[in-house]
């Protein structure tokens, strides 16, 4: 991580000649018409750091490049309650489908100038979840039992904890905890940047995939870290963070639908 602090701006990432990256905006530019999952996200907890875009540039898959904002990309940490995960129609489920999660993301725009996430790594609290998302997603997660204390409400604290067990490498976890604020009344750029991000890219057999996701506007609070033990950034492939983060947020949560993806077409 660079402790170098930017003025944050508008930015755009590099992309081929002839490609704009698509604005940032609070809402989804389209809705997800034919949702494959849907889920709630809880109790979020956004831990981020400035990184040299240079840096994160080797991490990202094939036909992305990192997205920046302030002349810097982002590293992310971020702890949620999953609840009641669901598949198309199907209402969600009650247990298997409910658990905590942490990960850690960088931030991409693809060769057609689509702004994402790329997840580096997920840990979550369930072996079935884990097991089905890194055959069928062929996203990179890990079991690692986890426990949750409080919530997000203005006043109070919330803590998480996770450790790696399968696949590993084993040990490899993160302690936070932080005391939410008062809400943002007028989120800034910066913080629409790192948390209204509509689509997820991840290298597949034949190609890097944008997966496309909608959800409500974002109900975020000013958040203050009280503590941080973590290994997680690290084990990504990032530099480990050389001191706190540049950002913290929290919310209460929102309901999260994902749609079907589609490959990253070369620019030509």
């Amino acid at each position: 991580m660079t402790g170098r602090r930017t003025a944050p701006g508008r930015d755009t990432a590099p992309v081929p000649p002839g490609v704009a990256p698509e604005p940032v905006t609070p809402d989804p530019p389209a809705p997800v018409r034919h949702p494959l999952l849907h889920q709630y996200w809880a109790d979020v907890v956004f831990l981020h750091w400035r990184a040299d875009p240079a840096a994160v540039a080797p991490l990202l898959p094939p036909r992305t490049r990192p997205d920046t904002h302030g002349g810097v990309t982002w590293v992310g940490l971020v702890h949620f309650r999953m609840r009641r995960l669901g598949f198309g129609p199907l209402p969600g489920l009650p247990w298997l489908g409910s658990f905590a999660e942490t990960n850690v993301r960088l931030y991409s725009v693809d060769d057609e100038g689509r702004r994402g996430v790329v997840f580096r790594s997920l840990d979550a609290d369930r072996m079935l979840p884990v097991l089905a998302a890194r055959g069928v997603a062929a996203l990179p997660y890990d079991w690692s039992p986890s426990t949750v204390s409080g919530r997000v409400a203005e006043g109070e604290e919330i803590a998480y904890t996770c450790t790696r067990r399968f696949p590993g490498p084993r040990g490899v976890s993160a302690r936070t905890r932080v005391r939410t604020g008062a809400p943002l009344a007028v989120p800034g750029d910066l913080e629409h940047f790192l948390t209204a991000r509509w689509a997820l890219h991840t290298r597949r057999p034949r190609g890097t995939v944008r997966w496309r996701n909608d959800h409500p506007r974002w109900p975020l609070h000013h958040a203050e870290l009280l503590e941080l033990d973590e290994n997680l950034v690290a084990a990504a492939g990032a530099a480990p963070p050389s001191g706190p983060p540049d950002s913290v947020l929290a919310s209460p949560g929102l309901p999260v639908r994902f749609g079907g993806w589609r490959r990253v077409r070369e620019h030509r």
